[in-house]
Order: structure tokens, then C-alpha cells, then sequence
């Protein structure tokens, strides 16, 4: 595989790993209550274009922000880098102009979580369905940032049709992770509104009838955790006995370790009662595993032989 436009491709994987900045920074805006560092205001922060530093979770949430904005302007560069190097229905521009759909969708949803209050100590059940939507979204988005950036790399066009039951179980599994992460960001929530002085204290609010919905959802984590593993393993050695390549090995082998080393820091941030810094590395590998997952999906999905021109739809301009 050979990228068409190198410093395209380079520019779209740079593109990937700052959005993965931003995602970890929005979850330290949530572990540290300063959602509602800028007030109700946005696009404003607290009916100003540039706030004063009057209080440090208004530094946090203004910098997200303008992360926020700085990513936009990314793939909106890389939408217009598509359309000027590929050609019309490219799969490269196909995946650049949903990157910028489900951009758009996660600024709307971030704006609706400040104007109508989910932030901060904000324990409201709606507050759930928002997080878990904003979840799919986020992920939605860095599956087609990393679809956009695999095919700009020389990685061929894929298709569902014709692969059976590879394919059914790619599927499950994608649905699985995506399940299994929308459970982890409203168990975040809880251990962020309901914080645990003690392990003990921790476990009996999670069994306890009259504890919060978030807490009580606690147990359902690592309970699909060890589900979603398992399942993750069987797609991964399904498709590399099924499918050839290095890619395809590649990815189930990044997949299923990237797996492990998430079970073991989950199981430490249960007992050590989620301090900030291991929340963000357990968000961190849940992006890094499903990027894994997209990535071998393209790889066993993928149509033509090794060694032909990329379906990317290639436009003869000249230049990276």
C-alpha cells in the first residue's frame, strides 16, 4: 500500500491524533466539573468573546473550546484536501465529508449539553442520554477521521457485501464496542457526581436500591467489558485465519493487546476510584481500540488484490 499524496496522508493521521487531544481534553472538562466553566453562554463564554481568567474551570472549558475550533478548522482542511486531490465519489472524500458531518453534530451536541445545563454537578437522568449520544457521535467521527486517513494512505475501498459471516461479526463486534463505550462514559459520569472515599464505600453504593441510576449502572461495565473481550478475540482470529495480509494481522494483533492493557487499567481505575489521569488513559485506549477495530475492518473488507492501484479514486494533480 502507497499513499497517492503522502503529505495528504500525514496531514489526515495529524489530524486523527489532535482530535484524540481534544476528545481526552473534553473528558477532563467533565472529570473536573468545569462544563459550566464558561456559564450557559456558547458560542460565548460567559457573554464574551475572550473570558477573563476569573476562575481556573473557566480556563479549562475556554481551552476546549478553542481546541474544538482548531479541530473543526482541521477537517474542514481535510474535506477541501480531498476535493482538490481525489476525484468525484473517491472514497477518501467520502469519509472527509462525513468527518465534517459528525464534527458539525459534536459541536451541536457539546453546544446543547452547555445551553440546557448538563454540566458540572448536573445529575439529571437526561444528562445520561446526552453523554451516550455525544459517545456515538465522538466515535462515528473518529471512524470516518480514520477511514478518511487509512484509504488516503493506499488502503483499498471496501464493501460489506460478499464477506458472510466475517463481515456479520465485524458488525456485532463494532456494535459491541460502541455499546460498551457509551456504558463507560455514563460510568465515568457517576464516579465524577458520585465520587467513593473508600473502595467499600464505592461497591456498596453500587448495590445499594437507593443509590443514583449512574452508580447503579456501575456493575453493567465490566461485566460487558468481559463480553465485548471476548467477542473482540473470536473477530480478531476469525479474520486473520479467514483473511490474508499484514494489515489484517496488523490490526487484530493492535486490537486484542490494546484489549488486554484496557482490562487491566480498568480494573485499576475501580480500585483506585477513577482518579483523573487513569480515566483519561482508559479513554485514551478505548479510542486507540476502536480505531483498531475500523482499521481491520478496512483491511478484511477491503476489495482487489494487494498490489493494485487504490480504489481511492485517484485525481492526477500533482504535488502532496
Amino acid at each position: 500500500m502507497r499513499a497517492p499524496f503522502p503529505g495528504y496522508a500525514r496531514f489526515a493521521w495529524s489530524t486523527v491524533a489532535f482530535t484524540l487531544f481534544v476528545i481526552l481534553w473534553g473528558a477532563f472538562v467533565r472529570a473536573t466539573g468545569s462544563g459550566a466553566g464558561c456559564g450557559s453562554h456558547w458560542p460565548l463564554c460567559n457573554g464574551e468573546v475572550v473570558p477573563r481568567p476569573e476562575a481556573v474551570s473557566t480556563l479549562i472549558e475556554f481551552g476546549h473550546r478553542l481546541t474544538s475550533g482548531l479541530s473543526l478548522l482541521l477537517v474542514l482542511g481535510l474535506w477541501w484536501g480531498a476535493r482538490r486531490r481525489f476525484e468525484t465519489g473517491a472514497s477518501v472524500r467520502q469519509a472527509a465529508g462525513w468527518s465534517v458531518f459528525f464534527m458539525i453534530t459534536e459541536a451541536l451536541i457539546g453546544a446543547g449539553l452547555v445551553l440546557f445545563e448538563y454540566v458540572a454537578d448536573d445529575a439529571r437522568v437526561a444528562r445520561g442520554f446526552w453523554v451516550a449520544g455525544h459517545l456515538v457521535n465522538t466515535f462515528l467521527l473518529v471512524a470516518a477521521m480514520t477511514a478518511c486517513a487509512a484509504w488516503a494512505s493506499g488502503w483499498e475501498r471496501v464493501h460489506w457485501r460478499g464477506h458472510g459471516a466475517v463481515a456479520a461479526l465485524l458488525l456485532c463486534t463494532l456494535v459491541g464496542v460502541l455499546v460498551l463505550g457509551v456504558g463507560g462514559a455514563i460510568t465515568a459520569l457517576g464516579d465524577t457526581l458520585f465520587p467513593a472515599r473508600t473502595f467499600a464505600e464505592g461497591k456498596a453504593a453500587t448495590f445499594s436500591d437507593s443509590a443514583h441510576l449512574f452508580v447503579r449502572l456501575r456493575i453493567w461495565h465490566p461485566t460487558v467489558a468481559v463480553a465485548v473481550g471476548l467477542l473482540v478475540v473470536a473477530t480478531a482470529a476469525t479474520t486473520v485465519r479467514t483473511r490474508a495480509g499484514g494489515a489484517v494481522r496488523g490490526a487484530a494483533g493492535a486490537l486484542v493487546g490494546l484489549y488486554g492493557v484496557e482490562m487491566v487499567v480498568g480494573l485499576a481505575n475501580v480500585w483506585w476510584l477513577a482518579p483523573v489521569p487513569l480515566q483519561l488513559v482508559h479513554l485514551l485506549l478505548a479510542d486507540l481500540i476502536w480505531i483498531a477495530l475500523v482499521l481491520l475492518c478496512l483491511a478484511a473488507l477491503a476489495q482487489g488484490q494487494e498490489g493494485r492501484v487504490p480504489a481511492g479514486g485517484l485525481v492526477a494533480r500533482g504535488g502532496a
